[in-house]
């Protein structure tokens, strides 16, 4: 512990460097959750999931921690084009020492403004830039990280939403025609989600829902 702390406290430039480092390391360590959640495709994947869940009525099946799991394992499988050529870009590079921080910031930024970029709409960029007060970008790469990632945020909140109202639709269907049939025979203090549930995940999985739903969301990205 001495050790450690004799680091932080050292004028030796090696020293220095390696605290700053672990600082930085520490930093990003700790910005990892909100850099997995606002800037990749997670947000988008882990709603949609949610929807189904919510339109099927099984309450917490599939529990949280296995749509978290399902959410991570596509994200990384969607983004690894582009983590990759974030590491070979920037973080090989940075490592050794072939660049400085402030360089492989910027290659490592490049990749990740290209993908937000493409699944941002104009109206939600222009509601920030407008806001923000800039110049309007040339590039991609020109656009500030702080405007991008609330507008690419936002974005994915909207494409989630519109496929969960496609997802929601026809298990809606089912649950009026469970009731309507309920009403119909009198029996009125049955509860129609009941009965409607089996019918429910009968249909999802003879139309194989979940790999429906994978499909739409690859298909997505």
């Amino acid at each position: 512990m001495n050790e450690f702390i004799d680091m932080f406290s050292s004028s030796d430039p090696e020293n220095v460097a390696t605290s700053v480092k672990l600082l930085l390391l520490l930093t990003v360590l700790s910005l990892a959750p909100s850099i997995l959640i606002l800037m990749t495709s997670f947000t988008r994947i882990l709603i949609v999931l949610a929807f189904v869940r919510t339109s099927l009525a099984t309450q917490q099946m599939p529990p949280n921690q296995v749509l978290i799991g399902i959410a991570l394992f596509l994200t990384f499988f969607i983004m690894s084009p582009t983590f990759s050529v974030v590491y070979d870009e920037a973080l090989e590079p940075l490592f050794n020492e072939e660049m400085t921080l402030d360089e492989a910031y910027e290659r490592a930024s490049d990749p990740m403004k290209d993908f937000m970029a493409e699944h941002t709409r104009e109206k939600d960029l222009a509601l920030f830039i407008n806001y923000a007060d800039i110049d309007k970008p040339e590039t991609v790469q020109d656009i500030p990280l702080t405007t991008l990632v609330p507008a690419f945020a936002i974005s994915e909140l909207k494409t989630a939403f519109q496929m969960g109202f496609m997802i929601f639709v026809p298990f809606l269907v089912i649950d009026m025609a469970v009731a309507s049939i309920l009403m119909s025979m009198g029996m009125l203090m049955l509860p129609p989600v009941m009965i409607s549930l089996p019918f429910k995940i009968l249909l999802f999985v003879l139309v194989d829902g979940w790999y429906l739903i994978t499909d739409s969301i690859l298909d997505g990205f």
